[in-house]
């Protein structure tokens, strides 16, 4: 097996319904995916146990009970449970297009990570996509989105290119940063390892980043395959978003570059200990 798959997940069954539902849509198929499971109700569940024996990949259920925002220990303990080299995240919230997986290990390097992004879909529209609409990927295309409520954005929905060569054009120019994005990015285990995982001290708001600079600081460089590997991001609400989580996040982040940390003190080490 290549590649392990790990999204993240909290009581939204229907939104990671529509997301196995991509993953089975997928041209590479030599994947296992975890379902990191923040503490999710029984409904999520049962979602995943109506799937977790139909799929062509296998699936893990990685939960642990609902404590609040924990998503950076939910993904560590997850990272524990992968079976490969290579490690793709993302959110049970991004549907992924059919060539997702493929991108992600056909551009994987070492020395590298991944760094992705998402179209965001309005409330109306991530409700109408149906598993007809991801099966036969029209969710992907420009056209049938902005007809059904998607706003006319133009720089912003060329992510939805389906030309290889206009987006490694968009991917060179592009402003916008190769930050490690928590819903659209993939990195080599070891590196993970390296930089002890995610920082269990963190919560909502920018927690990814914070993750992102120490795997600068340890030495990697990032690829922007924003414009070539495509998910839409489902909305939904947060309630677990507070202005003080996401302070403690960006001071910590400016300590992690200031000081050129690698290392999260609270992080995976724990896990793979107890394995």
């Amino acid at each position: 097996m290549q590649l392990s798959i790990i999204i993240s997940t909290y009581n939204e069954p229907e939104w990671l319904e529509k997301v196995i539902w991509g993953y089975e849509q997928q041209s590479f198929k030599d994947f296992e995916l975890l379902i990191a499971d923040d503490g999710s109700n029984e409904r999520t569940k049962t979602v995943v146990e109506k799937y977790i024996n139909k799929t062509f990949f296998p699936i893990k259920h990685i939960w642990h009970e609902d404590q609040g925002y924990q998503k950076c220990t939910i993904l560590n303990k997850a990272i524990a449970k992968t079976s490969t080299d290579y490690i793709l995240f993302s959110d049970g919230d991004c549907i992924p297009r059919r060539d997702f997986a493929q991108t992600h290990v056909g551009l994987a390097e070492k020395g590298y990570f991944l760094s992705g992004g998402a179209i965001r879909m309005p409330m109306s529209l991530s409700q109408l996509i149906s598993k007809e609409d991801i099966i036969a990927q029209r969710c992907f295309d420009k056209n049938w989105l902005e007809t059904n409520g998607l706003p006319k954005k133009f720089f912003k929905n060329l992510k939805l290119t389906q030309s290889p060569t206009l987006a490694n054009i968009l991917n060179k120019i592009t402003p916008a940063k190769s930050t490690w994005n928590g819903g659209n990015a993939s990195g080599w285990k070891s590196d993970i390892i390296a930089v002890n995982g995610f920082n269990e001290d963190l919560h909502y708001g920018g927690q990814d980043r914070e993750f992102g600079e120490r795997m600068f600081n340890l030495g990697l460089k990032s690829k922007q395959i924003r414009y070539s590997a495509v998910c839409v991001h489902l909305e939904h609400h947060r309630a677990y978003k507070t202005n003080d989580a996401i302070k403690k996040n960006k001071e910590t982040r400016k300590a992690v570059i200031q000081k050129g940390l690698v290392k999260a003190a609270n992080g995976i080490d724990k896990y793979l200990t107890n394995q």
